[in-house]
This record gives C-alpha cells, structure tokens and sequence, in this order.
C-alpha cells in the first residue's frame, strides 16, 4: 500500500486507527507516507545472514573464500603484476591512487581487485601462477593452501580458449606446444600470452629433436 508514494491514496483511515490501536508509534505512520520503499525484515535478515555466511568463510576458510570471490569477479586481474609479488601489487596500488580522476572504469576495476588482493597476501595466502597441468580454465582453485590462477584469468584468452586449451589438456594427444595449438584450436596469440607467463614451460616448441 505505501510502497512507491502509494499512500496518499491507498492508506485509510482503518489503516491508521489499526496501527495506533497496535501502538504503532506515529513517526512510523508519518514514514509511510514519505518513504518510497519500506525494506521488509525479512529481506533486511536475508541479508544479514548472507553476510555472516561470507564473514565466517573470510575468517576461517580464507582460501576457499578469496578463490570463491575471484571466480566470480574474474575481470580486470592483472596477472603479471600478481605473479611480481605483494610489493607490486602495493605499488601498482600507489601508483593508480596517484592517477586520481584520471583513472578510467579498467583502472578503477583493477584497483578494486588488487586491494583484496593485497589484503589476501597480508593473510600469508600465496598465489600460484598458471599452470595447464593444475589450473582450471576459469576456477581459482585451492592447492595447498595457496591460489592457483585459472587459465581463461590471463588477458587475451577468452572462456573459449582457455575452455579449448583445458579440454586439449584432458585429452593429452600433444608432445609439444604445436600440438596443444592444433589440439585446442586457438590462436598463435593466445599460445603466446601462456608462454610469456610460463604457463607452457613443461613443454617443448615442436615435436623435432636436435641432434648433436
């Protein structure tokens, strides 16, 4: 009835009368016509404990929790930066505060990221770098007790790719990166981008052998 300034019009003098009858007190009835939108209590509980939930897992099964949160917030993570350690990440910190206005949405969402970065490496929590052996393609995953990054985190490798290159990796019909490249379908791009992060340093350029 009052939701959306509809109590001018639908709120009766029976409805007044029932909430003093009830004790309403009269700042609360004087509320219903001014307030657009009455927060029920059950959804302001909903809430609440949706909260403590998140509170107990960030207290007391912080890995599981950062790696939770990072799957699903997985834009704007810049890996290089993670895998340079917390005073890069502090740093790059600093110097995107320093930018001011002049940062755009793409530095602000960074800087988001790396401030529960930063405070998950406060915590002694290590990040492990990319893998195709253990990384997922889009789940950060635990592994003894640290991080591991997934492999559709690194810019340029869509969820396709990185899908493409973990499913090349189940299979497992490759010797070398040539074939993982042939295997998975994506572009030469994308195999560049794993190997400057080492990501395919277990693996050999081509199936060629050099003989001496």
């Amino acid at each position: 009835i009052v939701r959306k300034g509809k109590a001018k019009k639908l709120l009766t003098d029976e409805h007044l009368q029932a909430m003093r009858d009830n004790n309403v007190p009269e700042w609360y009835i004087d509320s219903c016509y001014k307030i657009k939108y009455m927060f029920p209590k059950a959804h302001a509980a909903a809430y609440m404990i949706a909260a403590l939930r998140l509170g107990w897992y960030k207290v007391h099964k912080p890995v599981e929790f950062y790696c939770a949160y990072f799957t699903v917030r997985s834009d704007d993570i810049e890996v290089e930066t993670l895998l340079q350690g917390q005073n890069a990440v502090k740093k790059r910190i600093n110097d995107i505060k320093l930018m001011g206005n002049a940062a755009g949405v793409k530095e602000k969402g960074i800087l988001d990221n790396l401030l529960i970065f930063n405070e998950m490496m406060s915590r002694g929590i290590e990040i492990l770098p990319i893998d195709l052996r253990k990384s997922h393609s889009r789940k950060f995953l635990v592994e003894d007790g640290k991080m591991r990054l997934p492999i559709g985190v690194l810019p340029g490798v869509g969820e396709k790719a990185a899908a493409d290159i973990q499913k090349a990796m189940d299979e497992g019909n490759f010797l070398s990166i040539d074939d993982l490249q042939i295997e998975s379908g994506v572009s030469k791009t994308v195999i560049e981008k794993l190997k400057a992060v080492g990501a395919l340093s277990f693996l050999p350029d081509t199936n060629q052998m050099t003989l001496f």
